[in-house]
């Protein structure tokens, strides 16, 4: 825990995959985990939302002693509530899930409040190493496990990425203790969602061809390779000059010389 650093984690409500059930977000408690690891108690968690949600007590019950809820309606644009509650405050670091698993679900939001408050962005975070003087020192998750620190000052927002730490299991009675600071902010209907038609998702088709590999760098010398077998022939029988003739024509085929 860093002493003297005031971070916010903005958490939304998340749905689980398969039975769609509403739950807490997998990358936004990652986030609050994060943030409970640098500020410890001090940590503040902000929604924005109803009140009302039962799944708030989930991130509750991680420990938090209490979490700010910016009332908004379901038709709402949260980005003008949350700007404004940011802009106003000391705050050094802004922790946030890469995407939401509800909802438009664009992965927009942290870059627009960067944008909005004109801080730097860092995107899927996987742990902040250390902050001192004004800079904070950050590990970013990057393919195939790998791993780049990165300077980047203060004040910043981060999206934390499924590389980050694992969020604790909730408690059930401290969430239920916990305590909900109501905030009326004012409301910005978003138009451009009110617009839209949401259908259920249709299946996609199965693939003809399954190709079982561990690696991007598989998959794309999978999908670029040529078919074995069918184009070649054996000889056996045949004389020395014969057989170094079809070696050449084929590699003046595969264009290897020319």
């Amino acid at each position: 825990m860093l002493p003297n650093i005031n971070v916010v984690s903005l958490v939304s409500v998340g749905r689980h995959p398969q039975s769609g059930r509403a739950r807490r977000a997998e990358q936004d408690g990652r986030a609050v985990e994060l943030g409970l690891n640098l500020a410890g108690n001090t940590l503040t968690v902000v929604h924005a939302g109803n009140a009302q949600e039962p799944v708030l007590r989930q991130y509750a019950g991680m420990g938090l002693p209490s979490l700010t809820v910016l009332a908004q309606e379901s038709d709402c644009d949260a980005l003008p509530a949350l700007v404004s509650f940011l802009k106003d405050k000391h705050i050094d670091v802004v922790l946030t899930g890469v995407r939401a698993e509800s909802g438009e679900s664009s992965g927009m939001l942290p870059y627009l409040l960067a944008e909005q408050l004109g801080w730097p962005l860092v995107p899927r975070v996987a742990e902040i190493l250390n902050i001192k003087e004004g800079e904070a020192e950050v590990l970013l998750a990057l393919p195939r496990g790998q791993r780049r620190a990165v300077i980047v000052k203060l004040p910043f927002i981060a999206s934390v990425d499924n590389a980050a730490q694992e969020a604790r299991q909730t408690a059930f009675g401290p969430g239920l203790r916990a305590d909900f600071k109501v905030l009326t902010l004012e409301r910005v209907v978003d138009e451009a969602a009110s617009q839209w038609q949401i259908n259920i998702a249709k299946p996609r088709p199965k693939r003809l061809k399954v190709v079982k590999a561990k690696t991007a760098a598989d998959r794309m010398k999978a999908a670029t390779a040529k078919p074995v077998g069918g184009g070649g022939k054996i000889m056996k029988d045949e004389t020395a000059a014969e057989k170094a003739q079809a070696i050449f024509d084929l590699l003046l085929e595969e264009k290897v010389v020319r």
